[in-house]
């Protein structure tokens, strides 16, 4: 039986913490507001930038690899190609076990691939900074 999109919402929103994969030192890019969203809702979240030390002063993770195990879901703020290589880096890694993909992140691929590593995916239009309430101050 699939879940609906809360229920599936309320399980990505469990994990001990977030990786916002495509996170961004720039306050008006998505990949920013995503990491700060989660860092409003009192979460611990961890930016995923190849390039960046650190953003919002948080410390990045270079990869998904580098990821912490507490981390069980990301956010995946990247374009449709770059999607699938986090995707199938996510999948490699095992510990993640939600992936929810930012409007215009998605991609048929990296959708399918989660279906069939059995992760939960949310890639349906929501916006993690709608659910959450993200104020931009």
């Amino acid at each position: 039986m699939s879940q609906t999109i809360d229920q599936q919402i309320a399980t990505f929103l469990e994990s001990p913490a977030f990786g916002v994969v495509g996170a961004s030192p720039r306050r008006d890019k998505y990949g920013n507001m995503v990491l700060r969203c989660y860092l409003q809702a009192g979460r611990e979240a961890i930016p995923v930038h190849p390039a960046q030390k650190e953003i919002e002063g948080l410390p990045c993770a270079a990869s998904v690899n580098e990821l912490p195990e507490t981390v069980q879901s990301i956010s995946v703020i990247t374009p449709p190609s770059v999607t699938e290589k986090v995707v199938d880096a996510a999948i490699a890694r095992g510990v993640i076990r939600n992936i929810w993909m930012q409007p215009g992140a998605e991609s048929p691929a990296a959708i399918a691939a989660c279906h069939q590593a059995g992760i939960n995916v949310i890639a349906d239009g929501s916006c993690v900074l709608v659910v959450l309430g993200f104020h931009d101050h």
